[in-house]
């Protein structure tokens, strides 16, 4: 079995959150979905669980961090091709997200990205097959 990777993150409002994504093309699965959580899925191995604070405060003694002022991490996909970087970015700034930087070519990789609802970053590249990705 491949290991799989849930990456966990705090939202204010949990159903702004999952129609935000939605408008992205992202799907939910609904067996991990309640008023307090749901799980994103991001590919067969990759998951994200938006949690409203009160559940997210039940996994860590931290406070949580407030993702407009600070980073608490940053979360980098990959797509098939340059164009879907361009189509994520304008579908999450249509959806009510926004960009902080213009896309950069470094001619093997192209990346660009956006701050989330809650301003959690994600950064989207495109690597060129013949770089060994």
């Amino acid at each position: 079995m491949s290991t799989q990777i849930f990456v966990n993150l705090p939202v204010n409002n949990l159903q702004q959150s999952i129609e935000f994504f939605t408008q992205l093309g992202f799907q939910f699965n609904p067996q991990f979905t309640d008023e307090t959580a749901t799980c994103m899925i991001v590919s067969e191995t990759i998951f994200v669980m938006l949690l409203t604070h009160e559940k997210f405060k039940t996994f860590t003694p931290n406070a949580i961090c407030d993702a407009t002022k600070s980073t608490e991490v940053l979360t980098c996909l990959s797509t098939e091709s340059r164009e879907e970087v361009d189509e994520l970015v304008r579908k999450a700034i249509a959806a009510g997200g926004t960009t902080y930087s213009e896309p950069q070519d470094h001619g093997f990789m192209y990346a660009h990205g956006f701050q989330d609802l809650d301003g959690h970053i994600w950064e989207l590249i495109y690597m060129e097959p013949s770089t060994g990705n």
